[in-house]
């Protein structure tokens, strides 16, 4: 089976650089395969990509050296499932809170006896290789998010919970969920607390991984300790550049990015 190189990146301690796509699109998933990113994720909670879309935007990332990941809508069995067998080879799911929900999760994307994962993986045969049964649950990732108040005081459970291979931090929600505005780079006490993940994860032998505003503010999250930095997605850094090339024609000062990192 095709090796997952996040696994080796994250053994070498090496920050993995991910990628994010919102945009229904097979052609800018392929442009940002190109890019140098280690992976890149296809977003089906925030985006605006259905399964079929998702599937195109694989076949197409299938081109390119990133490792293809998906962020699912919510914990579903089916949808987890499915993009699976459509050649994801991650997982990133949101507001898991529970040792409970963790388990739920990392079962949908094992095959038993480890999960309850159903066995017809489709185009993961064709992106994996022949064997990919034999090394599926072992390559595999499975990230849920911590988004609440419950996920940060469970932490530990879900870290160690078995068939989970980390953590993926979501700021916008956390902060939600601590009665603060959104923010992917919130002040004290917001940001110690993110910082504080890392470390758990990091304690656990586990990844942590979060969602930034730039590639500036990914490496600083590198520094905290995150083994996986997300430098805005699609529209963010579309956005950015577009208004910079305006600016310099004009000979002014870009618009101001965007303060809630997506």
């Amino acid at each position: 089976m095709r090796r997952n190189l996040l696994r080796q990146r994250f053994a070498e301690r090496a920050p993995i650089v991910n990628g994010w796509l919102a945009i229904p699109s097979s052609y800018s998933a392929e442009v940002m395969g190109h890019q140098g990113f280690d992976s890149v994720t296809v977003d089906l909670q925030h985006g605006m990509i259905g399964f079929d879309a998702a599937v195109a935007m694989l076949q197409a990332l299938s081109s390119t050296p990133a490792v293809p990941l998906c962020r699912v809508s919510k914990s579903d069995y089916a949808l987890v499932m499915q993009l699976l067998d459509a050649g994801a080879y991650g997982i990133i799911c949101p507001m898991i809170s529970t040792e409970r929900e963790a388990r739920d999760f990392a079962s949908f994307c094992r095959y038993p006896p480890a999960g309850q994962r159903s066995f017809g993986p489709a185009r993961g045969l064709l992106y994996g290789g022949a064997d990919y049964f034999a090394d599926a649950n072992a390559e595999i990732l499975a990230l849920p998010m911590i988004e609440t108040r419950e996920a940060v005081a469970q932490v530990d459970a879900i870290l160690a919970t078995p068939g989970i291979d980390g953590i993926y931090i979501g700021p916008n929600d956390l902060c939600l969920s601590h009665d603060c505005a959104p923010s992917p780079e919130p002040a004290e006490p917001m940001a110690g607390l993110i910082r504080d993940l890392a470390v758990a994860a990091g304690k656990a032998g586990r990844m942590a991984g979060i969602f930034c505003s730039s590639g500036e503010a990914a490496r600083g999250r590198v520094a905290d300790g995150f083994h996986m930095v997300t430098p805005g997605n699609d529209v963010a850094l579309m956005s950015r550049a577009s208004k910079a090339a305006v600016a310099a024609v004009r000979g002014g000062t870009a618009a101001p990015a965007s303060k809630t990192g997506y």
